[in-house]
């Protein structure tokens, strides 16, 4: 892979940790405790990204992207950052930060920050080059990304046509004003096409901010959209920039969008009407200068017939709107999309998996894919991490894939719910139970791999023996 980063954080436990990972991933790596360290570092070796805590003794975060940039070094900068820290993390992206990452944080959301920033950028000397006339600094210039999700929604069959609608919004004059609702199942590619939609619009390099509406109680949603001042409830001990604030002329994505509590919609509503807003406690209004994308696997009609969705909201948000087909009704974009995946996950992983063969997509376009584009990523990433295989081939995938325990297969099982259907449940069910085999029953690191914590994993396996006991 040959790129070398930079931990800084003066936490020892936090260094050592992403220095691991980092390696395990292919990279190359450095640490240093303290700000003042790493610019010494900086001066005698070069570096294709720096990961640095915000705040450290001595030299902190802020002050060391500000010396690399005085010193015109645009080496590409990940923030670490704690909650409260929020805004002065979006002071360093105003500054040329790269991007922020919130304490605490799953080590595998830093590697995907990292691939992200690493792809987003280009060398334009090689290291070796630099390495061999000292004065010369590493020049990493930003290359233009709007061709990675957008280019991904081209290559896919049963993508294209959406392709096409977001290069016609991006184009549009009416630019952030447009507000955009994407529908379809879980998992079938929301955020994706999201991405696509920031990526096609008129301010390319801005943030994306992505909340998940069904994640945050209710009674934190307004504050983390809105923001706050100091003293505005118990513990608003200091004033906090919400997501409207933060993604200035960007894209604000808030997913599930259909699980936000009908007050909050009221004010959701009147945030898009009047493209203003003020800090919960506050009596500023400011102007709200991001694009506002939503999502959702509901059916908003339904949930606005059951009285927990506003109309008047689901008419400001559908400006534009965006149905995803689920990946059943696209077979022609599993090979598209399995490739990609491989070659995302050889870039963080380290691997040198081959691209897949015509008798392995036949295999999987058998298959029903319940849980969509999430389900094929989720269990391509497994078998990467687990086989490290040359060629992926259908026997490293679970039988029930390999088998094509769906309804385009005659002869798939019946679930009882129909011959061959499977529900997303039991798939779940039989990827953990496939997950915890394949690592021999090593809990912490089947919910590593699977992506949950070893509670849920601990907590799912409960379930799974209350219903065997309750079935004898």
């Amino acid at each position: 892979m040959g790129y070398k980063i930079l931990v800084v954080d003066d936490e020892a436990s936090i260094r050592l940790s992403l220095e691991e990972s980092l390696k395990k991933a292919g990279y190359k790596t450095a640490a240093a405790e303290t700000g003042a360290d790493a610019l010494a570092l900086i001066k005698t070796d070069n570096f294709d990204l720096v990961i640095t805590d915000l705040k450290m003794p001595g030299v902190s975060g802020l002050e060391l992207l500000e010396a690399l940039r005085n010193q015109s070094n645009e080496t590409p900068v990940i923030m670490m950052t704690a909650y409260g820290d929020v805004s002065t993390a979006v002071e360093a992206m105003r500054l040329g930060a790269y991007n922020f990452i919130q304490k605490p944080f799953k080590l595998s959301e830093m590697r995907q920050q990292v691939a992200s920033a690493l792809r987003a950028t280009s060398v334009s000397e090689s290291t070796e080059s630099v390495k061999s006339k000292p004065s010369t600094k590493a020049k990493i210039k930003p290359v233009s990304t709007g061709n990675y999700y957008m280019g991904l929604l081209n290559n896919c069959p049963g993508l294209v046509h959406i392709a096409k609608i977001l290069e016609k919004v991006g184009a549009s004059k009416a630019g952030n004003d447009t507000s955009i609702l994407i529908q379809g199942e879980s998992g079938s590619g929301k955020e994706i096409v999201a991405r696509a939609i920031h990526e096609a619009g008129i301010n390319e390099g801005s943030p994306f901010m992505e909340i998940n509406c069904a994640a945050v109680p209710e009674s934190l949603l307004e504050s983390e959209l809105m923001g706050h001042e100091k003293g505005s409830f118990t513990d608003a001990k200091a004033r906090k920039e919400g997501l409207f604030e933060i993604a200035a002329e960007g894209t604000i994505f808030l997913d599930e969008i259909g699980e936000m509590g009908i007050l909050l919609q009221s004010r959701l509503l009147r945030v898009i009407e009047s493209r203003r807003f003020r800090r919960v406690g506050g009596k500023e209004e400011l102007n709200v200068n991001a694009r506002i994308v939503a999502a959702t696997n509901r059916r908003l009609e339904e949930a606005i017939k059951e009285g927990t969705f506003r109309n008047d909201l689901y008419y400001r948000l559908q400006v534009v709107e965006i149905e995803i087909p689920p990946l059943r009704e696209r077979p022609d974009d599993i090979p598209i999309l399995l490739n990609h995946f491989i070659t995302d996950f050889n870039l963080k992983l380290g691997t040198d998996t081959a691209p897949a063969s015509k008798e392995l997509v036949e295999v999987l376009s058998k298959y029903n894919w319940p849980g969509n584009v999430r389900e094929l990523n989720n269990v391509v990433k497994r078998i990467m991490i687990l086989e490290e295989p040359k060629e992926l081939k259908a026997l490293h995938f679970p039988s029930y894939i390999s088998d094509g325990c769906n309804p385009r297969n005659s002869e798939g099982v019946t679930h009882g719910i129909g011959a061959g259907l499977v529900p997303l449940a039991e798939v779940e069910k039989r990827q953990i139970l496939y997950t915890l085999e394949k690592t021999n029953n090593n809990k912490s690191k089947a919910s590593r791999v699977l992506g949950i914590s070893r509670q849920t994993l601990r907590e799912k396996l409960r379930q799974y023996e209350e219903f065997a006991e309750a079935e004898e």
